[in-house]
C-alpha cells in the first residue's frame, strides 16, 4: 500500500476489498478498478452528489473520472435523478417500444446529422460490435483496421494489436480469443497516415471497415493529428469501405454533436455511449439511411437486445441532451477545463517535473513525459510509476483522478471554480512530494 492509510480511514474499504476478492475476479466488475496499475487500496463508493464522491469510510473527493466520462452533468443531477423516478415508477423494462425512444433517437440525430438512423442498444461495446457487423453486412467483406491504443469494447476480434509490421495481421491481445477471430483484425499506430495508407494499399478490398476513435481516450487523451481523420475519410471512399466514428467518449462530451461536429468530418457510422444513458448502461450506433435498412427486422444482418432502450436509461439520456442543449455549459466546461489543464502544467514547470498535457474539450491527461505523446507507442514512454505517486498524493488530498496513466480525465458542469482552485493546490503539493 502507498502511505494513504495514514492520511485517511479506510478500513471499511480495506476489509469489503478482502471479501470482494473471495466473491469476484481481483474484486472488481471491471479491470482498472481494482488500482492494479497505481496500487493501493481502491476505495468502495458509497453515493456520489454533483462533483463529489464518497466513500464507504467517510472520505470526500472531487471527482474527475465521473464514472468514466457520463456525468456530464455531474452526479445525481437533479434533472435526470428525476426523470429515472418518473420512468421507474411506470415499470423499469417492457420488452417492447415506447415513446421515450422515439424522442431520444430523435434527439440524437438532431445533434448528430450523419446518424440518419440510429439502433439503441445496452454497452458501448455491443453498439461498436454491432456497427462492424452490419458494415460488414453491406461491403460484404470481413476485414476491419483498428488503430494501436484505441479501445472499442471486448469483443473477440477487437481485442488485437499490431505485430512489428504494418501489415502483420492482428494477433489475439486477451487469453480466450481465437487466432482465427482476429486474422481479419489489421492494425496501425494512431496518427500515423502512411501505415493506414499502406494497409489499404495492399488489403484495402478485403477491408470492410475503419475504426477510430476521432480523439483517443484509451491510451490516455491523444488529438487527432490535423490531417489524420480527413486522410481516413479519404482511403475508405477510395476503397469503398465505411468509416466508422467510436465517440462513446468523445459524443455530447467535446461538443454537443461530437468529434464529428467538432472536426467537420462525416463518418459513415458513428457509435455513442456513456453522456446518452445519463449515467445508465446504454449505446447506440447509427448512419445513413441505407447502411442502418439493412439491420432486422428490416434487412439480413441480425441484432437484438432484451434491454435495449431500456426506459430508466432512455429517460436519463433524454434528460442528459435536454440540458446540454444550452451552449453556455460547454462554454462553461471549457473555461474550467483550460483553467485546469494550465494550472496542473505551471505546478509541474515549477516543481521541475515533466509532464506532456493534452485536452479537448472537458476531457484531458497529464502524461509524465518530456516527449510527445501521439500514439500509443509514445504514450507508453510515460514515466507510470510517477504517475502512481502522483495519483495516491492527489487521493490523499481528497482528488479522484482514474487509477491508470492511460486513462482521460473529465470535468462536469458542477465543477466549480473553487473545486478548479482546490485541485491545483493539490497538485502542488503533490508535484513537490514526488
Amino acid at each position: 500500500m502507498i502511505g494513504c492509510a495514514a492520511i485517511m480511514k479506510i478500513t471499511r474499504s480495506i476489509k469489503l476489498f478482502e471479501e470482494a476478492q473471495r466473491l469476484i475476479p481481483g474484486g472488481v466488475n471491471s479491470p482498472v478498478r481494482a488500482f492494479r496499475s497505481v496500487g493501493g487500496q481502491p476505495r468502495f463508493i458509497e453515493r456520489a452528489k454533483g462533483a463529489r464522491l464518497y466513500d464507504l469510510d467517510g472520505n470526500v473527493y472531487i471527482d474527475y473520472v465521473l464514472s468514466w466520462g457520463p456525468m456530464i452533468l455531474g452526479h445525481a443531477s437533479p434533472p435526470v435523478i428525476s426523470a429515472i423516478k418518473k420512468a421507474a415508477e411506470r415499470g423499469t423494462s417492457y420488452g417492447a417500444p415506447t415513446q421515450l425512444e422515439v424522442e431520444l433517437a430523435r434527439e440524437i440525430r438532431a445533434a448528430v446529422p450523419s446518424m440518419e438512423k440510429v439502433r439503441l442498444v445496452s454497452s458501448g461495446t455491443e453498439a461498436v460490435m454491432s456497427a462492424i457487423r452490419v458494415a460488414r453486412g453491406y461491403t460484404k467483406r470481413d476485414g476491419i483496421l483498428k488503430f494501436e491504443g484505441c479501445y472499442h469494447g471486448h469483443s473477440d476480434y477487437l481485442l488485437a494489436k499490431a505485430g512489428s509490421g504494418v501489415m502483420t495481421l492482428g494477433i489475439p491481445d486477451s487469453a480466450g480469443v481465437p487466432a482465427d477471430f482476429a486474422k481479419h483484425t489489421f492494425t496501425a499506430p494512431y496518427n500515423d497516415i502512411r501505415s493506414a495508407q499502406q494497409i489499404m494499399r495492399e488489403h484495402g478490398k478485403q477491408i470492410a471497415c475503419i475504426i477510430v476513435e476521432p480523439i483517443a481516450g484509451n491510451m490516455g487523451v491523444v488529438p487527432p493529428a490535423p490531417d489524420f481523420l480527413p486522410a481516413l475519410r479519404q482511403m475508405t471512399r477510395e476503397n469503398d469501405s465505411l468509416l466508422i466514428f467510436d465517440e462513446v467518449i468523445s459524443g455530447f462530451r467535446v461538443h454537443y454533436g461530437g468529434a464529428q461536429a467538432l472536426y467537420r468530418l462525416t463518418p459513415d457510422l458513428t457509435v455513442l455511449g456513456k453522456i446518452i444513458g445519463g449515467g445508465l448502461p446504454v449505446g447506440a450506433y447509427g448512419g445513413r439511411q441505407e447502411i442502418m435498412d439493412l439491420i432486422a427486422p428490416v434487412g439480413p444482418v441480425y441484432q437484438a437486445g432484451t434491454l435495449s432502450g431500456n426506459p430508466l436509461a432512455v429517460a436519463a439520456g433524454l434528460a442528459t441532451l435536454k440540458q446540454l442543449r444550452a451552449k453556455h455549459l460547454y462554454k462553461k466546461l471549457e473555461e474550467r477545463s483550460a483553467a485546469l489543464a494550465e494550472g496542473i502544467g505551471m505546478e509541474a514547470k515549477r516543481a521541475g517535473i515533466s509532464l506532456v498535457q493534452h485536452r479537448v474539450g472537458s476531457m484531458m491527461t497529464s502524461f509524465f513525459t518530456a516527449e510527445p505523446v501521439v500514439d500509443w507507442s509514445s504514450a507508453k514512454r510515460s514515466d507510470t510509476k510517477r504517475y502512481a505517486q502522483f495519483f495516491h498524493r492527489m487521493l490523499e488530498q481528497g482528488v479522484y483522478l482514474a487509477p491508470s496513466q492511460f486513462e482521460a480525465a473529465f470535468l462536469s458542469t458542477a465543477h466549480s471554480s473553487t473545486d478548479i482552485e482546490r485541485t491545483i493546490k493539490a497538485a502542488r503539493v503533490a508535484f513537490k512530494s514526488l
